[in-house]
Formats: structure tokens, C-alpha cells, sequence
């Protein structure tokens, strides 16, 4: 499996007139888009979702991270609307840390094979 970063968003540029999306498109990979949980997640998320389609990415997810242990109802709303108004399946990777054993653990839970397949 091959996972590359997107540094920071579709829109941000590599070099100039060249953007992460483009890289996207050449690499020719499903996209896994990575968000905050709070506040303003949804609209972000939303027009990263809109951006990548319309320029004919594929999106199999959208992962909220890091979620808390004990998340509030705001949190769950959150993913809850991403998933409904963005068409799209929505999990959640708590923070890990440095921790590798951690980080691979929580990377495991999510549907990885359901989304790449």
C-alpha cells in the first residue's frame, strides 16, 4: 500500500501552477481526505471533497482526527453531516502521538479495504 501526504490541503501548491491535486491526479490513487473534528471541519471538508471530484479524483473516505476518547455531540453531528451532505463514508483515527504501535493499531481499525477496493 502506498500512502502519500497531501502537506497541508488539494490547493497547495508544489511549485508554481502545480498543486498537491495535481500530484493526485498523476499518482492516479484514491483519495483519503484527513480532517480536524471541530469547528469548521464541515465547511472545509465539504469544498476539499468538492475541489478533489471536480477535478475527477476518486474519494473513498474522509478520516476525522484526532478524535477524542469522550467526543460531544457537536463532534459526532460533525461526521455525521460530512458523511450525509458529502457522500461519503467518514471514520475517525484518535491522536497517537509518536507512538508507532499506537498509530498503526488505530490505522488498522479503519476500512481501509472497503475504501481502496
Amino acid at each position: 500500500m502506498l500512502i502519500a501526504e497531501g502537506v497541508g490541503g488539494l490547493l497547495v501548491p508544489l511549485t508554481p501552477g502545480y498543486l498537491i491535486r495535481d500530484y493526485a491526479l498523476e499518482l492516479g490513487l484514491p483519495l483519503v481526505v484527513a480532517a480536524r473534528p471541530g469547528l469548521g471541519t464541515i465547511n472545509h471538508t465539504l469544498l476539499t471533497l468538492e475541489a478533489a471530484r471536480a477535478a475527477g479524483l476518486r474519494v473513498a473516505g474522509v478520516v476525522l482526527t484526532p478524535w477524542p476518547a469522550e467526543p460531544g455531540p457537536a463532534l459526532e453531528s460533525n461526521g455525521a453531516t460530512i458523511a450525509s451532505l458529502g457522500q461519503v463514508d467518514v471514520a475517525t483515527l484518535p491522536h497517537t502521538g509518536l507512538d508507532v504501535a499506537a498509530l498503526a493499531k488505530a490505522g488498522a481499525a479503519l476500512p481501509l479495504d472497503r475504501w481502496l477496493s
